[in-house]
């Protein structure tokens, strides 16, 4: 599990490969991952948008920003978590993400929420020691 705490906000990714919806002779290879966020912190806040950074095995990269998290924006008060599972498609069977959310506290503050660096591998991964 990858764990980062920013403000308060503890974000943990759990990732894994989803084999039954991948077809690695097609160059598809699929990744759950499991996010829990808990607000550690004594102020009401709100995840308002997301932003994710996924970069593929040969180095491609691609950023994806929204609102909210699967349709959702949740509010966490105090000791609150939200967990959520979504999914990246990729055309490698290995790749990162990272990212942040925007979170607004209830005092109006607006500040992002580091979503730690996580790998993505499958057991298709060609690895080469030297």
């Amino acid at each position: 599990m990858y764990k980062a705490t920013t403000q308060g906000i503890r974000v943990c990714v759990e990732p894994r490969f989803v084999e039954e919806e991948s077809q690695p002779e097609k160059r598809k290879f699929f990744f759950a991952y499991t996010v829990e966020i808990t607000n550690m912190s004594t102020t009401r806040v709100q995840l308002r948008s997301r932003h994710w950074r996924i970069t593929d095995g040969e180095g491609n990269v691609q950023e994806v920003r929204g609102a909210g998290v699967v349709g959702e924006q949740p509010t966490l008060g105090p000791g609150e978590s939200f967990t959520y599972t979504s999914g990246c498609p990729l055309t490698t069977p290995d790749g990162t993400m990272q990212g942040s959310y925007t979170m607004l506290a209830d005092n109006g503050e607006t500040f992002r929420a580091e979503i730690p660096a996580f790998s993505l591998d499958s057991p298709f991964v060609k690895r080469v020691l030297h």
